[in-house]
């Protein structure tokens, strides 16, 4: 566990964000960086007026950077996310992985909570959580991110620019916050593009942003750990959600390749002991049927 893991877990709770810094090598924010540049090029700026015309964004990094798996995987990342997404799910998953780059004259975005793609009850449920690396430096001036303390307290969208506090970091560097809370990207008044990387873990019940098993079908997840291929999915969320015919997604990655297959239980250890005992008292009354 990472030695300052509750502090950074407990001004999630309280104001909605943290910033750390240092958490990662300089260098290895710069080697992503540059696995990414000839996308970035080639990559036409959004349409639309949230992603921002003056922004340009793609995902599935998994397959574009040998170096985005060290971020997907952070134990400071993950820990955050099992953290204040534990208690509402059996397992969390990876909701996305987006490069973002803000060019100058972009405008800011508008203030939102990612958690609004889902239509769940709000205030009583954390959705997903949110790390921001910065992969160029991060001012005031070039679009950082902006974020409103406290917001993810009430579910108002009436806020005052003032009141948003704007994150000043540099590679190497995490800004974590959460699905409630109220952010958006940045004005971009200087010449040069602003350039980050988004790693989102959403409850694994959810439908994630990024469909995953389409951005990383078998034939390229069975190149992942265990680990990575079950947080984007190859992985039951207990009981039994998420299978293929009655099993663990992991088998199209690993397993037995055998058409005929039984179905079998992925439950919870409370389920699976409420079962036994459904079962074991079926089984006592008819063995006294028998008996007598």
């Amino acid at each position: 566990m990472h030695p300052h893991l509750d502090f950074h877990a407990a001004e999630l709770r309280g104001q909605g964000y943290t910033i750390i810094r240092n958490v990662v090598a300089r260098s290895l924010a710069e080697a992503l960086s540059a696995d990414l540049d000839a996308r970035f090029a080639q990559t036409p700026f959004c349409d639309g007026d949230f992603y921002g015309r003056r922004t340009k964004r793609f995902g599935s990094l998994l397959t574009r950077s040998a170096h985005a798996a060290a971020f997907v995987q952070h134990p400071l990342a993950l820990g955050l996310a099992e953290a204040m997404l534990g208690p509402y799910c059996d397992r969390i998953a990876l909701n996305l992985t987006q490069a973002v780059e803000i060019h100058g004259d972009a405008l800011a975005q508008y203030p939102h909570r990612d958690e609004d793609m889902w239509q769940g009850p709000k205030g009583e449920v954390e959705y997903l959580i949110n790390i921001i690396w910065p992969l160029t430096p991060f001012t005031a001036d070039n679009g950082t991110t902006r974020l409103w303390p406290g917001s993810n307290h009430h579910t108002g969208t009436s806020v005052r620019e003032e009141e948003a506090i704007v994150a000043d970091m540099a590679p190497g560097d995490m800004l974590v916050f959460l699905g409630s809370t109220l952010h958006g990207g940045g004005e971009n008044r200087t010449p040069l593009p602003r350039r980050g990387l988004i790693v989102s873990y959403c409850l694994g019940w959810l439908k994630p942003f990024e469909n995953q098993w389409l951005v990383y079908p078998p034939e390229i997840a069975r190149a992942f750990s265990p680990e990575l291929a079950a947080l984007i999915g190859y992985a039951q969320h207990r009981p039994n959600l998420g299978n293929v015919e009655g099993q663990c997604p992991s088998t199209l990655l690993w397993g037995d390749a055998a058409e005929y297959r039984a179905a079998t239980d992925a439950l919870r250890a409370d389920q699976a002991e409420a079962l036994r005992h459904h079962v074991a008292e079926q089984e006592a009354a008819k063995a006294g049927l028998l008996g007598g």
